[in-house]
């Protein structure tokens, strides 16, 4: 989905009201393209961040590999190593793959929601606040994996991810400022945009840095 130039117009303009460098990044980055969930489900969605969590992205990638691998040889999808049926043995395959043992829990207690129904389609309706609540009542899914979830699943326009250190960092840098809230209030209703701005900032510098 391209960005709507009016809105891109709008956010550059709220940008300009808070720093020259935050405005620049908009101006710099120009128009994004938002693209579309790529998961086919919630449950999907939660067992990769689960197991991203806390790891760089080239870890998480390894991980992810031998998890996929794993559930190749056994002919079968990568969801069913995380069913409760067998517990143990899946268990014991997926720390070989990496995956902690809070991990697995997390994992196995996600795919026990699906398969119980508490993740289906009626959660695109609900406001982010109520979905987030469902979601955290699910071992290991906590508020950060929770806006992910709203951002990059839902597409919710309007999400700042606190707990995001990579969204909070720049946006401090660039604002010069110590509490963020205040700064992404005046983004408000696109706050998740300043996010995927931040980010791609972020990792503009971080590519720049590695070229250099």
């Amino acid at each position: 989905m391209h960005l709507d130039p009016d809105i891109y117009e709008g956010l550059c303009r709220t940008a300009a009201t808070v720093s020259s460098d935050l405005h620049a990044v908009f101006r710099d980055i120009g128009p994004i393209v938002v693209p579309p969930p790529s998961h086919a489900s919630v449950a999907d969605r939660l067992f990769v961040e689960v197991v991203n969590q806390q790891l760089s992205i080239r870890a998480a990638l390894s991980i992810w590999g031998r998890i996929e691998a794993a559930a190749a040889r056994r002919g079968e999808p990568v969801r069913n190593l995380f069913a409760d049926a067998e517990r143990q043995e899946a268990a014991a395959l997926l720390r070989a793959c990496g995956v902690s043992g809070n991990k697995v829990r997390a994992l196995q207690a996600i795919h026990a929601a699906d398969v119980a129904g508490l993740l289906g389609p009626d959660l695109a309706a609900l406001p982010h606040s109520e979905r987030a609540r469902r979601l955290c009542r699910i071992r290991g899914v906590g508020p950060w994996t929770a806006d992910m979830i709203g951002i990059f699943h839902f597409l919710d326009p309007d999400i700042w991810p606190v707990g995001d250190v990579a969204a909070v960092g720049t946006l401090r840098r660039l604002a010069g400022c110590t509490d963020t809230m205040p700064v992404a209030a005046a983004f408000v209703p696109y706050r998740s945009l300043l996010a995927r701005y931040l980010w791609r900032s972020r990792d503009a510098a971080a590519t720049s840095l590695v070229a250099a």
